[in-house]
């Protein structure tokens, strides 16, 4: 009977989407791949196949064991990241993955659904108010303790998917202030890339004498506004020292590529230049699966794993890319709609966490393949290849449809 109430409880909706997005992905990987020896889409394959009895392991699990053991699961998963540093394989130049027989495992894929839950399970406590400055410390800690160990590997991609977690703490009470300085300091630093630090300096007073003025005279504080406006001067001056002496030459290049200062189509800029080919010789329809010639060509380096929506822009065209994004929409959507109807903190907060994450994701993925985002290392969810990033992806939605089966919602 508990089996039957749980298939019927599922949400299916987001189990079709899910299976599409598996299989149109594999597909693609299938495409990109056939001219490789190398068996990419058999293993791809094989990683699916064994998502199956993942998928019933986690519907059999008890809900409420994910909640009980979050903690538990959360130091499990920094030990396996703070372990890369001993025991991880390096490949690329990066320190990511633990060797395995001949299959590796990435453990950032991984850490995402489990600080997920340790932030729901922080954030579930009744005494947690995310206005007073030692819960938004506390929880900023559960966010940041995994990046801090992702950083060095180095790893930036994986790294940059945890501010997907500021989104949840704002729904959940955060201070918008800390969303708006956010934005605006990426604002500032790459509008200091463009123009000269001493215009943006000026446009900022500017900005804050008429924010000032236009306040009404009770609200009107120039402390305040002087401090703002002294770390804003002092923010923008470090921008520069900060772009020639902490970031590597690669990531320079790839911030003055996408903001017109550099044209390197055979360097840096080749993986850039390449997909937008690659999309745009797609039309409206496609050139019909399997007849990419950029595809078949092998001209897109990685085009299996970051760059897969290149493949679905040339053979299945715009017409086929816009079914993809609103498939990925429609999940999103899905998720967020199935976590506004729990009545549970711990299974809300959850749940906006694998829409945050997979939206960072999808977000990320496209806007660097299409060249208006600097080339990171962000996978495109379900379609890229990679067991540890399909078994992430999947234990990340399948717990929360378990909690959603489960009715973990209902009092």
């Amino acid at each position: 009977m508990k089996n039957q109430s749980i298939k019927k409880n599922l949400d299916w909706t987001c189990i079709i989407i899910y299976t599409a997005l598996v299989v149109m992905g594999w597909l693609n990987i299938y495409s990109s791949s056939l001219s490789s020896t190398d068996g990419t889409s058999d293993k791809q394959l094989i990683f699916i196949i064994l998502t199956i009895p993942l998928i019933f392991i986690l519907l059999a699990v008890d809900s409420k064991f994910y909640e009980k053991y979050a903690s538990i699961i959360f130091i499990g998963a920094l030990i396996l990241l703070a372990g890369l540093f001993l025991f991880g394989k390096t490949i690329a130049g990066q320190r990511c993955w633990y060797a395995i027989g001949g299959f590796t495992l990435q453990p950032s894929e991984f850490a995402k659904a489990a600080t997920a839950l340790a932030l729901a399970k922080y954030l579930s406590d009744s005494q947690i108010n995310l206005k007073d400055v030692n819960s938004q410390i506390q929880a900023l800690a559960i966010v940041l303790l995994p990046v801090f160990l992702i950083l060095p590997q180095p790893d930036p991609g994986s790294a940059l998917i945890y501010s997907a977690f500021i989104l949840v703490l704002y729904r959940e009470g955060l201070p918008s202030w800390y969303v708006w300085t956010g934005f605006i300091a990426i604002l500032l630093f790459v509008l200091t890339l463009i123009f000269e630090p001493i215009y943006i300096i000026l446009a900022s007073l500017l900005v804050i004498f008429a924010v000032y003025f236009k306040s009404r005279l009770g609200d009107r504080n120039p402390l305040a506004s002087g401090i703002i406006f002294a770390l804003i001067s002092g923010f923008v001056l470090s921008v520069d020292y900060v772009f020639d002496n902490v970031f590597k030459q690669h990531h320079r290049d790839r911030f003055n590529i996408l903001l017109g200062k550099t044209v390197d189509l055979k360097g840096i800029g080749y993986n850039t230049n390449q997909s937008e080919i690659a999309i745009g010789s797609g039309g409206w329809i496609g050139k019909g699966f399997l007849e990419g010639t950029q595809t078949k060509g092998g001209f897109v380096p990685e085009q299996h794993t970051d760059y897969i929506f290149t493949t679905v822009g040339e053979e299945w065209g715009f017409l086929g890319s816009l079914f993809v994004i609103g498939l990925f929409t429609g999940l999103l959507l899905r998720v967020i709609y199935l976590a506004e109807r729990q009545k549970t903190k711990f299974s809300r907060v959850y749940g906006y966490c694998v829409a945050g994450i997979l939206f960072i994701h999808f977000f990320v993925n496209i806007a660097m393949v299409v060249g208006v985002f600097p080339t990171i290392g962000v996978p495109l969810p379900f379609f890229s290849y990679g067991g540890s990033g399909l078994w992430g992806f999947t234990i990340l939605l399948f717990i929360f449809l378990k909690m959603d089966a489960n009715k973990v919602n209902e009092w």
